[in-house]
């Protein structure tokens, strides 16, 4: 496996995180986040571009500084592990735009209101990924036998998705959405983009907090696939870390992209599945054949690729109808 030792110097570690945290806040408070709007396809795609845009110029800007520092050898490595697991992550995080659909059409959420809860979707998802990668790049660190684990859950995953694609997940029956309207005050009816309300001088929680649970439920058990994924491809916690938060940040324009299209993709499901089962058997084969970062990145296009064209050729006369 690679050495899980980070190219990540503190400096960079602390530049990246404040880059985070400057892009949440010029969304929360500059760019309408705060504000109450239907998002655009033109917005999202303009976002969408924005996003890839500094996902492709931090790595450049990172082959440049390693190239630099510690030669090109290792700066043409890092920055393909960067770009392999960038595309990997975004990738996988396209399934979660097919679940937020089925959570937002079942609480009949308006669009004007989906933005917030993807906003705050995304400062949980952040938190919540960053302890995931941190304490798994230091299982990965002292117990290298675990990335077997991981591939083999990995090809498990894949399998099952191949097996569910054409299946929705009955919300009604989700133990967390159950276990919350027993142990919440929920105020029924439309509070607008309000989390709580007051009522009668106490404290109630609105159905609309309720989608956001579901929604960080949902980006937790999404990454508990994609980040041992990642692991695949590379064990630098840095590398791990900001491909996958480039992903994450651009998880909302590319919901508000993909949603009202999101039929006419409805195989990309078993390409992802594929990619998982691929990624999953890479790993388990490491004792005998390594593949390497380049063909990795080559087959996971052509996986994504060929499903999303199959996808589009298959729905060329329409949408195909729902059973």
């Amino acid at each position: 496996m690679n050495s899980s030792i980070s190219i990540g110097e503190p400096w960079m570690w602390a530049a990246f995180i404040a880059f985070v945290l400057i892009m949440l806040a010029l969304d929360l408070f500059v760019f309408g986040g705060r504000k109450a709007h239907k998002v655009s396809v033109k917005e999202a795609a303009l976002w969408s571009l924005v996003w890839v845009s500094l996902a492709l110029v931090f790595n450049a800007g990172l082959w440049w500084h390693l190239s630099g520092t510690v030669g090109p050898e290792v700066a043409d490595r890092k920055a393909l592990e960067f770009l392999t697991g960038y595309l990997i992550e975004k990738s996988l995080s396209v399934d979660n735009v097919f679940i937020f659909l089925l959570i937002f059409s079942s609480f009949h959420v308006a669009p004007e209101y989906q933005r917030r809860v993807l906003i705050y979707g995304v400062l949980g998802a952040i938190v919540m990924r960053a302890i995931m990668i941190l304490a798994g790049a230091w299982v990965v660190r002292e117990f290298n036998w675990v990335l077997y684990i991981f591939g083999f859950f990995l090809v498990v995953t894949g399998m099952r998705m191949l097996v569910m694609a054409e299946k929705e997940p009955d919300l009604t029956k989700n133990p967390v959405l159950r276990f919350a309207r027993q142990h919440l005050r929920i105020a029924d009816g439309d509070h607008g983009e309000k989390f709580t309300v007051l009522k009668d001088g106490v404290r109630h929680f609105t159905p609309l907090f309720l989608v956001l649970i579901l929604i960080e439920v949902t980006d937790l058990v999404f990454a508990v696939d994609s980040i041992p994924a990642i692991f695949a491809i590379t064990t630098d916690p840095f590398i791990v870390f900001s491909s996958n938060i480039f992903a994450i940040m651009g998880l909302r324009a590319l919901y508000f992209l993909l949603a009202d299209v999101a039929e006419r993709f409805h195989l990309l499901k078993y390409g992802l599945a594929m990619v998982l089962t691929f990624i999953g058997t890479k790993m388990l084969i490491m004792p005998w054949y390594h593949v390497p970062v380049a063909a990795s990145l080559a087959i996971v296009a052509v996986l994504i690729g060929s499903s999303v064209i199959a996808s589009l050729i298959a729905t060329r006369n329409g949408p195909r109808p729902r059973p």
